[in-house]
Parts: structure tokens; sequence; C-alpha cells
């Protein structure tokens, strides 16, 4: 028995969910006195290797020209095949866009609970017993499965990384194919120097702003800080922004140690995305903007003083330091 997870990959190279999803897998192995069996899809230029730094055992490869794009049901069949073949008891995801379509497949497929938006490690394993957000992450529930299988799937940048040092062997499973009746169109790909998901720090901006001409604000603070940008929802749809910096409910969840957000009144649909930020600071001339409830810090003020004043302080104090 063994517990396998998915390790994506993107444009073949590895990002920190990959890596938190085998930690978070080496983990709940552990629990469970067995081992984790980490399968990467597709081309991949990275050292496999890297993979036991984070508590892999063994590596498995599927890579053959039908793999080299992502396609849920493909992908799907992949990780279905690893588990039966190794008899494991279950997977563990990383929550991203592409853990979200292969999840309810697996379950299908596999039989299995399906538990999503995990947010620590289990509780127990026999049975099943785990942690998840619930209602926006306005609160969190105990899940608890008797199912023979699981498949998890974990709030990314939410549970972190330890790194174990494991020698893994890497098998590649070249042969394997995997038919779909879906084809790939064409991919429209988020650009960005971090990727929200994985930001630790992320500086985001709403109709406060004005207008796509002031963005510069937002921008310059980010550079200062190393960290992401970010908008609300009516920014995005007003198209000052693409749609990929959407934080929200029906944008991306993030989970950052810090959350910064400038002229952002703070709906609940806002809320639900950015609630599990370790810190949030609120910058609003408006002093009954409702954000300022969720906020660790809050600051009433024009964001046109403010901001420019942070970002050159910022500047000096790193200058100096």
């Amino acid at each position: 028995m063994s517990v396998v997870v998915y390790t994506e990959n993107w444009e073949g190279k590895f990002k920190k969910a990959s890596f938190e999803a085998v930690s978070y897998a080496a983990r709940t192995a552990a629990q469970m006195g067995t081992e984790v069996i980490a399968v990467v899809i597709g081309g991949c230029s990275d050292d496999l290797s890297v993979l036991g730094s984070y508590g892999a055992n063994h590596v498995l490869h599927y890579s053959n020209s039908s793999l080299d794009h992502f396609n849920p049901k493909s992908y799907a069949s992949v990780l279905i095949d690893a588990v039966n073949s190794n008899s494991a008891h279950g997977v563990v995801l990383s929550g991203s866009f592409n853990g979200k379509a292969i999840g309810p497949l697996l379950a299908v497929g596999l039989k299995a609970a399906l538990i999503t938006n995990v947010s620590s490690l289990p509780e127990s394993t026999a049975p099943l017993r785990v942690k998840r957000g619930a209602f926006s992450s306005k609160g969190y529930v105990v899940y608890e499965s008797k199912q023979e299988k699981f498949v998890l799937s974990i709030v990314p940048n939410g549970i972190g990384v330890v790194e174990v040092s494991v020698s893994s062997n890497i098998e590649l499973k070249g042969g394997f194919s995997a038919p779909s009746n879906s084809e790939r169109v064409s991919v429209d790909m988020a650009r960005g120097a971090i990727p929200l998901p994985e930001a630790e720090i992320v500086v985001s901006g709403g109709r406060g702003l004005k207008g796509p001409e002031n963005w510069n604000m937002v921008e310059d603070l980010a550079s200062v800080l190393g960290a992401g940008t970010a908008c609300s929802k009516p920014v995005s749809d007003m198209h000052w922004r693409p749609h990929s910096e959407h934080v929200g409910q029906t944008g991306i969840a993030i989970n950052p140690n810090l959350y910064i957000a400038i002229g952002i009144s703070g709906a609940i649909q806002h809320l639900a995305g950015v609630s599990n930020s370790k810190t949030i600071v609120v910058i609003n001339s408006d002093p009954e903007a409702p954000f300022f409830k969720a906020a660790d810090y809050g600051i009433v003020g024009d964001a046109f003083d403010i901001v420019p004043k942070l970002t050159a302080a910022l500047k000096e104090f790193k200058a100096q330091n």
C-alpha cells in the first residue's frame, strides 16, 4: 500500500505547489506507515530526484506525446493507473486549477472519497479524518471517511513545505496511453513574475485607483516587497487588469502571509478569496469600508498620497539594511 501524489509541472518546471503536495503526502503516508509515490505526467525538464527532498520514495514519470498537454480525463487515467498498479490508499493533489479538474474524475474512477480545500494534516487515518475550509473559508469542518480510498485536494500555500531527504527510485512509464474524447484548441497562459496561489505577499487594487493608468502604484509597491499583484472583480470586469489577477470567490483564492488591499471596499465575495491571508492591511479613504472589519491593520486616507510614501519608505529601509 502507498499514497500517490500528483506532482504538477508547469512548462516542464516544478513550483512550490508541487513540493507542498509531495510534502503533505509524505507526512500523511508516515501517519499510515507507508510510502509515497510521486507521479509526474508529460515532459519535465527538472531533475525528478528533487522530489525525494520532500519525501517521495518513488517517482513514476508517465511521458509520451499524448500527455504533453494537460487534459483532465487523460491525466486522471494516468493517476488511476498509478493507484491501481500500486494498490495505493489514495491520491493527494494541490488545489490548483488542474487539481480541481482532476479530483472529481479520480473520485468516480477510484470510487473514492473526495475531500477538497483541505487545510491541515489528517487528524487520524483509520478512519480518515481531516479538516477543510467551509462556507468560503469562513469556517472549518472535520470530514470523516470510511471509504477504502481517498482523494485529498489541499489548499495551495496553506499548509507549508517540510523538507525530508529520502532517496527516490525513478521509473519511466513511457508506454502508457491515455486517450481522451476532448481536444485542446488553444491556451491563454497567465504571465507574471509571481503566481498568485504561491505568492507570500500580494498587493491588490480596486476601483479606488480610478483607472488602469494608475496601476503603477500597485506595481511599484509590489516590486519593492517582492510581491504578486492582484485586483478586485470590478477591476477585471472593466478590463483594467487581466482576469488572471482577480482574487475573490469567483476568482483566485489566495493564502499569502501578507495581503495589502488598496482602494478595495471589501465585499463579501472578495473577502471569500483572501480571508485565509495571515495578515491583511487595508488602505481606503472610506472609514466605513467593510474591509476594515476584516483587516489586521487599516489606514484611512487617500491611496494616491499614502502608497507612494509607503513605497518610498520601504525603498529607503531596504537601502539602509
